[in-house]
């Protein structure tokens, strides 16, 4: 499983380019810092013989009718998702391509060889929240964006994704928001399980006790 981290804009979308690099000048004059470059993630996962590219983008970005799309959700304000222009989707593309490949920096990062985790990544897919881009409709701290994707898949799957470095003086808005949610969510799992085994154990208590003798 491997990691490409691609310039925000890549591809000549100039529009997209620029309103990051704005963002971002807002954003650094606010937390008093300078600005850095902004990132955008995707995964190329390898599983039996077929390559999985896993990317989150606007739906009019590419035109391929079989881009593997499982699900989508809106941009900046939900009822703007009626224009195709305001809707983004996620993709799990079997054979795939990552469409700015050729510009990706520091890439490819090699996450994981375990087949289980490689499997686990790509049934997570579906499942994820299609909350609306550019907010924080969850409340975790960060814009649920691109990388709040990857970063979401790859914490569920337990890769250690506080390990994972950006490219020089770069920065990934939305990869804490995954990462924050994922934690959320296995502190739920971890609550239920602990639910149902002392459950469990109460109903074995509460048994009448018998003999084993007879």
């Amino acid at each position: 499983m491997d990691l490409y981290w691609l310039p925000l804009g890549a591809g000549g979308v100039r529009l997209v380019r620029w309103n990051g690099r704005l963002y971002e000048a807002i954003v650094a004059h606010r937390e008093h810092r300078e600005a850095l470059d902004l990132y955008h993630s995707a995964l190329q996962v390898q599983l039996g013989g077929d390559s999985y590219v896993i990317e989150m983008a606007p739906v009019w970005r590419t035109e391929e009718p079989d881009r593997g799309v499982v699900t989508e959700g809106p941009v900046g304000l939900p009822w703007l998702s009626r224009s195709r222009l305001f809707r983004y989707e996620v993709r799990r593309w079997r054979n795939g391509i990552i469409p700015d490949l050729a510009e990706a920096v520091a890439s490819p990062r090699r996450l994981s060889t375990d087949t289980e985790r490689a499997r686990r990544v790509l049934d997570l897919v579906p499942d994820f929240p299609t909350v609306t881009w550019g907010r924080d409709e969850l409340r975790v701290g960060d814009m649920w964006n691109s990388n709040s994707l990857i970063s979401w898949l790859l914490a569920l799957s337990s890769h250690l994704v506080d390990a994972i470095d950006l490219p020089p003086h770069g920065r990934a808005p939305g990869w804490t928001a995954g990462i924050a949610l994922a934690a959320r969510q296995g502190q739920t799992t971890t609550t239920h399980t602990r639910a149902r085994a002392l459950r469990a154990r109460d109903t074995i208590m509460s048994a009448p006790f018998r003999d084993v003798a007879g």
